[in-house]
């Protein structure tokens, strides 16, 4: 049984997935299995998967109709045997010295989770994105006092506390089974938190480390730039289900945090949303129910302008607390 399980969902990325199963087979830790979960791809992914399966034992390939990517990593994890679990985007890749560094850490500290810092990279530029919290080893008590406070939300807007990204941590595996499969498989912005999160919050123990050992590629072209009306559905979907999960409701410094995060959620997907509609007919009607669907109308109702980072975002709050459709439209052509 292998230490390590990493989990690669992969879904049309011919362009990039060698650069990435390159760096994970570029790891000086060796104790682990990768496991390709082939989403259904047209463009020569899955033979790709299937010549690095050739190639190497420790890689496993699956393919299966397209699902979604969470349901590619659900996959992955009912036929993964490590003790812990990573995942990799197959359109990233990672620092040779990654999974040696937090596999070390996971074994010395016996920690449920382990993370490190990740950098994003565009065509222009590279931005290293840092957790809050100050490195090393958080007991049970340690997280509660200094961690939880600011885990979604660190009081500027918005950083996270503590990034959502399943990608820059593992996760002891007896603790994510508990929560992986609790996603919902249609949420494609957002789903990250939804698993990571309750996995923090139920955790005995975590480890972070300062360095910086995951990349992701963002580009205009990838999933989490598609913005179209089912974006609205989602952000639905994703705020239920964050309502729902006992493990952030039973701790009274979620509240606000996650209120937070809602109203940062609707910033970054209403106007590319509703610019893409402005043709359609019942835009506005559309505009004024999201904006009174309930998570929304409280979110709206609590953040303070002055928290707001950026002229336009302090302006689309006060459209979306009054519903002001006209005068959202205009921002967003200015």
């Amino acid at each position: 049984m292998p230490f390590l399980s990493v989990i690669v969902p992969v879904y049309n990325v011919k362009p990039y997935l060698a650069a990435c199963l390159d760096s994970i087979l570029a790891q000086t830790f060796t104790d682990f299995e990768v496991l390709l979960v082939d989403d259904g791809s047209t463009d020569g992914s899955s033979a790709l998967c299937d010549e690095y399966a050739g190639r190497d034992s420790r890689i496993r390939c699956f393919h299966k109709e397209n699902g979604g990517h969470m349901s590619a990593r659900q996959e992955g994890f009912r036929n993964a045997s490590g003790t812990y679990i990573a995942f990799v985007d197959s359109d990233d890749w990672i620092d040779p010295a990654m999974y040696g560094r937090m596999c070390t850490a996971a074994r010395e500290s016996d920690a449920d989770v382990v993370c490190c810092n990740y950098t994003a990279v565009t065509p222009e530029k590279k931005i290293e994105r840092k957790d809050i919290c100050r490195p090393g080893f958080y007991n049970r008590s340690q997280l509660e006092e200094q961690v939880y406070p600011a885990l979604l939300y660190s009081g500027v807007f918005f950083h996270y506390g503590v990034s959502p990204s399943l990608c820059n941590k593992l996760f002891r595996r007896t603790l994510l089974e508990k929560h992986l499969f609790h996603v919902p498989l249609t949420i494609r912005l957002g789903e990250d938190g939804l698993a990571a999160y309750p996995c923090l919050l139920k955790a005995s123990s975590a480890y972070f480390l300062p360095e910086s050992f995951y990349y992701y590629r963002s580009n205009s072209g990838s999933l989490t730039h598609t913005m179209d009306r089912g974006r609205l559905a989602e952000n639905r979907l994703l705020f239920d289900t964050y309502d729902r999960l006992t493990d952030l409701a039973a701790h009274p410094c979620m509240e606000k945090q996650l209120l937070y995060y809602y109203a940062y959620q609707c910033l970054l997907t209403f106007p590319p949303v509703f610019n893409a509609m402005k043709n359609e007919g019942g835009v506005r009607k559309a505009f004024r129910e999201e904006c009174g669907y309930p998570p929304v109308k409280r979110a709206f109702r609590a953040v303070r302008i002055r928290d707001i980072s950026g002229l336009h975002n302090k302006a689309y709050v006060l459209c979306i607390r009054h519903r002001l459709y006209g005068l959202f439209r205009f921002f967003m052509a200015h």
